[in-house]
């Protein structure tokens, strides 16, 4: 969507365009009206070119009016630059999204800037992990049905959680490096415990993504969730064979029987 000065433009060319056009309409209609109404009086043809021409004389006229009127208005201030930015990669974000891969490329995107942003970062590591741990679960999250279900949003949650987490602790790395040095031992502290705290989360997520690997693979146990598709197959496999047995039987059958020669 344009913005208001865009906007304010667009609808004062319209209007311009318009009284344009209407007064060239205006005035070939009023020069054909003159040069064909006859001197001795007014027929009914030339009451219609003289109606129409002081129509278009007078739309033109209220066009004129109308574009004075909104080029007298005050013209909206134009955006700031990271604002248009910002807009231009919604408007992006948005058409991308309606795409039926857009949000599977929108999600690899904003995976590839997180990994790349915590690159050289002692959070890298961690959140790598955790972005394996978290496409993993994400593939089987429709299995977690029941009473499963929600360890999935408790999961959604810790990821979310967790990816703050790195952000911070890279960035209280990054401040590490430009701090004097009277105040990089305070930092340095803080950085070691946003660090493990990093680490334990991830490490518990991973758990979490085990059992519910676990829970998937008890769920769909041979002896209790047998696979309906290979009986069908095995099926279709003895009838196919009995089958092409049975016409081996017909052409014998049908086949006449040779006398042996002497």
């Amino acid at each position: 969507m344009a913005d208001e000065r865009t906007r304010h433009f667009r609808r004062l060319g319209r209007l311009r365009r318009s009284a344009r056009r209407w007064s060239v309409l205006a005035g070939g209609l009023t020069g054909a009206a003159a040069v064909l109404t006859p001197y001795a009086g007014l027929g009914l043809p030339d009451a219609a070119w003289a109606g129409a021409a002081g129509s278009a004389v007078a739309l033109a006229a209220w066009r004129w009016i109308d574009l004075r009127a909104f080029a007298a208005r005050p013209v909206p201030p134009a955006l700031d630059p990271a604002e248009a930015a910002a807009r231009s990669r919604a408007r992006l974000v948005a058409a991308v999204e309606r795409l039926p891969v857009g949000p599977g490329v929108l999600a690899e995107a904003r995976r590839f800037r997180s990994r790349f942003a915590l690159r050289g970062t002692s959070a890298a590591e961690s959140w790598a992990r955790l972005d394996r741990a978290a496409l993993t679960l994400a593939g089987i999250a429709p299995r977690l049905t029941g009473l499963a279900e929600p360890a999935v949003l408790e999961a959604a949650a810790a990821d979310r959680s967790l990816r703050d987490l790195a952000d911070r602790t890279a960035g209280v790395e990054r401040a590490l490096r430009l701090a004097p040095p009277e105040a990089r031992p305070r930092l340095a502290e803080a950085h070691r415990a946003l660090l493990d705290q990093l680490v334990t989360g991830v490490t518990a997520y991973e758990g979490l993504v085990a059992a519910a690997a676990g829970y998937v693979a008890e769920d769909a146990h041979p002896e209790v969730l047998a696979d309906p598709s290979a009986a069908r197959l095995m099926e279709a496999t003895d009838l196919l064979h009995g089958v092409a047995a049975a016409l081996a039987e017909l052409r014998a059958v049908g086949e006449p029987q040779r006398t042996p020669t002497r």
